[in-house]
């Protein structure tokens, strides 16, 4: 079983591993320059003097990273990262010098000297300087980054709800135009035609802020809207749908099917057969509806396929996500992404 890791953990780990990384690097190149100038000395040497200076320096990453949010970087914030780089320096060569005294003799190096001390501060200032700048400018660069894409992530957010939210009021908008047309033939059926529109925004209303929804849930919707439709056609309309229980968990966007389906509809001639089928291909979940229909010409769509095709660009990427062919009728074909709710119906 995974123990989950919190934030600070793995941040904390990620310190560690860039200072063992930055240590091991500096180890090699150390150690090498004393090969390359023949002079024989212990590895340790070498090791433990970059390995803690590398730890020493990185302790202080989470300050530096801190003040660089606190402050940014700018003329009139120079004092505040004085103030946090003047002792964090004092401090980090202090205790590289510990850590050198206490374990060279432990490893048997003899006494360690570092040389006069005032100076050995001053010394090291100018690297630590340089690292403390590059930790500044690593944490703006990031913190940027992940701004714009928050802010890109935001937009396509918006977009894809702008695209559904026009899908609403055309759904809406052509089913009372369909009561509308029924009220002065058939009372009777204009009301029945209501009570199933109510039924269908209700769960509209439901699904409201939803990207995706299950399958099983969109074929639900699509019921509901055929049993709306049925009112007024009555053996004139026949949807038949096919989709095997693996793949009703499957995630696909709200208000996918229903505009397919009512483009068949209006397009089917007066008996409309629409047959709505699902099918996983390895990692991809295709959607089709057929009829009977006289096709398409051209490559016109409608609002309700121009909409899904660019609902479908913007959430899973790529323009090849809807395809529409004549083939003794208007074949309508879909590729989502298979991805399953663990929790949906038939995952």
């Amino acid at each position: 079983m995974l123990i989950p890791v919190s934030r600070r953990v793995r941040f904390a780990l990620l310190i560690f591993l860039l200072a063992t990384a930055f240590g091991t690097l500096e180890f090699f190149y150390r150690y090498l320059d004393t090969l390359a100038h023949d002079v024989h000395e212990s590895p340790l040497i070498k090791f433990i003097e970059e390995f803690s200076g590398a730890y020493s320096a990185f302790l202080f990453a989470p300050a530096v990273i801190w003040i660089t949010r606190r402050y940014p970087p700018s003329w009139r914030n120079v004092p505040q990262h004085l103030a946090l780089l003047i002792p964090a320096a004092i401090c980090s060569t202090s205790l590289m010098w510990g850590i050198r005294v206490v374990l060279f003799p432990l490893f048997g190096l003899g006494e360690y000297d570092y040389g006069r001390m005032p100076q050995r501060y001053f010394m090291e200032f100018p690297a630590q300087t340089l690292g403390y700048l590059i930790a500044a400018s690593l944490t703006v660069l990031y913190d940027r980054q992940v701004r714009a894409v928050q802010l890109e992530r935001s937009l396509a957010q918006a977009q894809l709800a702008n695209l559904r939210l026009q899908m609403q009021p055309h759904f809406l908008f052509n089913t009372l135009n369909t009561i509308s047309a029924v009220m002065y033939e058939d009372v009777r059926v204009a009301d029945k035609m209501l009570a199933r529109l109510s039924d269908l925004l209700r769960m509209s209303l439901e699904q409201t802020g939803a990207q995706e929804v299950t399958l099983d849930r969109e074929i639900e919707f699509l019921r509901l809207y055929v049993e709306t439709m049925k009112a007024r056609f009555e053996e004139r309309l026949d949807v038949s749908i096919d989709a095997p229980k693996e793949t009703l968990g499957a995630m696909v966007p709200p208000l996918l099917l229903q505009p397919l389906v009512e483009n068949s509809i209006r397009h089917g001639g007066p008996k409309v057969n629409v047959h709505v089928s699902a099918r996983r291909e390895n990692g991809t979940l295709l959607l089709e509806v057929r009829d009977h229909g006289p096709g398409i010409s051209g490559n016109r769509k409608g609002i309700g396929l121009s909409n899904t095709a660019e609902r479908l660009e913007r959430l899973y990427g790529g323009s090849d996500r809807l395809d529409l062919r004549n083939d003794n009728g208007l074949v309508v074909t879909l590729k989502v992404p298979f991805h399953v709710d663990p929790n949906a119906a038939g995952g």
